[in-house]
């Protein structure tokens, strides 16, 4: 056997970079497979954990694939001049939380057999995404978790062609998008519902800072102290965003009692009392309550009327660049910390023509150097944990308590720990408007919700 002396940086370089040779001269061709990771190991004085790594670089290029319990086939290059079609469909906020035009760039250079166009969507309703996949006008699209559980109340799953869980990956994030022992959304940025405040407020007034223990009495408090009459409020958030409003109703109502039909009961349950805090917050707040659209809140924070937001990291995006010095917090609670966790994946169209192609995109946009890239240059987390837990020299302003995410995730909770679906949650998020705006009482908001909740209703 020849030795092989150096680092073993530069040896997996050198398995790399020879293999991609022969596949692309044409010495391994498409459908050979290559031999185990255990041989490469022994020849090139590797770990069979440092081959595999070198052997992904070869799957995020298109190069090979890797067939579980089999082996890796080769599958590229493509023949000269033969060029690969895909469409991507993503939700408009995509190029605000990833620079995914840039990813994709980048996508391109790597891949120049594949060419990509990327449309975001105008109407982001599950039937008119399906019409789209189902015409294979799609090949990837993004897919939020709600979404996600949409499609499985429709009996959608089938769309999705099963993906390979990536062990680097957040496993809260894989669970998530797990149906039938099969990954159907490769997960790509996640986010849970956090406080953001405004320092320089809190320095001028001598307050302390917001902590994970803090309870919502205390903010109100602290809220009192902050606000300016006619000048700045203390406290504010998108009242009428069910990803904002969901977090005090996972805090304080737990889980959604069920009468003996499976129906919801909510009058006289601690949900009730939930919903009813909800109302009472937002009355301290009667003027801008209305109107608030996708990122106004952090518009409002950024011109300096707000001191504390409720947020996420997603939203910080809107104060990218902007001359404000905040920082981040848990949200508050009842003395049980809890707070929404929110993730978007990416999902391939089981009826695409380019299956193969399609799969190589979502594995270069979950690729170390993508979600580095994501995590460098926007404040959305990364789904990859390597990537979401870089540190580094930083080229943005970075909130100092930026990683406390990881310090909260026991805390994370997805809408359906309410003990509801997707289509239960929109009913609900419709319907609240007239209790929250003070046309409905207690008696009759609990009332309807629960007529138009119970199982007949459904049918």
């Amino acid at each position: 056997m020849e030795n092989r002396p150096g680092p073993s940086k530069s040896r997996l370089d050198e398995l790399v970079q020879t293999l991609r040779d022969e596949i692309e001269q044409g010495s391994r061709r498409p459908g050979e497979y290559l031999p185990s990771e255990r041989e490469f190991s022994k020849q090139y004085q590797l770990s069979n954990l440092t081959v595999r790594k070198g052997l992904e670089r070869l799957v995020d290029e298109g190069l090979i694939v890797k067939i579980p319990r089999v082996g890796n086939k080769v599958i590229g290059p493509a023949r000269a001049g033969e060029v690969v079609s895909l469409t991507i469909g993503y939700y408009t906020s995509i190029p605000r939380e990833t620079g995914i035009d840039r990813l994709l760039e980048r996508f391109h250079e790597l891949h120049p057999t594949i060419r990509v166009q990327a449309i975001p969507f105008t109407n982001e309703h599950p039937d008119v995404i399906k019409r789209f996949l189902d015409n294979g006008m799609l090949d990837v699209i993004t897919l939020n978790y709600n979404h996600f559980r949409a499609y499985l109340e429709f009996g959608w799953a089938d769309l999705m062609e099963p993906q390979r869980p990536d062990p680097d990956i957040y496993p809260y994030l894989t669970d998530a998008f797990t149906y039938g022992g099969k990954l159907l959304v490769q997960p790509f940025i996640f986010s849970p519902v956090i406080l953001c405040y405004n320092r320089d407020h809190f320095r001028e007034t001598k307050l302390h800072e917001p902590d994970g223990g803090w309870h919502w009495e205390r903010l109100f408090e602290t809220a009192s102290k902050l606000a300016v009459p006619n000048e700045r409020l203390g406290f504010y958030y998108h009242f009428l965003s069910a990803n904002r409003w969901s977090v005090l109703l996972l805090q304080r109502g737990g889980t959604f009692e069920k009468d003996d039909g499976g129906g919801v009961k909510l009058l006289h349950t601690d949900m009730m009392e939930a919903f009813r805090f909800c109302r009472d917050v937002q009355e301290h707040f009667p003027i801008l309550s209305e109107g608030i659209n996708n990122g106004d809140v952090e518009r409002l924070f950024v011109q300096g009327k707000a001191s504390i937001i409720m947020t996420s990291y997603f939203h910080l995006n809107f104060m990218m660049d902007k001359p404000v010095s905040f920082d981040i917090s848990p949200v508050p609670h009842f003395g049980h910390p809890a707070t929404l966790l929110m993730s978007i994946g990416l999902a391939v169209n089981r009826h695409s023509r380019n299956k193969e192609a399609a799969k190589t995109l979502v594995r270069f946009l979950t690729s170390e150097a993508a979600q580095l890239s994501i995590r460098q240059r926007t404040y959305s987390l990364p789904a990859l944990k390597s990537a979401a837990e870089w540190v580094g020299e930083e080229s943005i302003y970075r909130p100092s308590r930026f990683s406390l995410f990881r310090e909260i995730v026991p805390s994370f909770r997805y809408f359906t720990d309410l003990g509801i679906g997707d289509k239960q949650f929109r009913t609900i998020e419709r319907e609240v408007m007239l209790y929250f705006a003070g046309l409905e009482d207690d008696e009759q908001f609990g009332g309807r919700l629960e007529r138009l909740l119970s199982p007949a209703a459904a049918t």
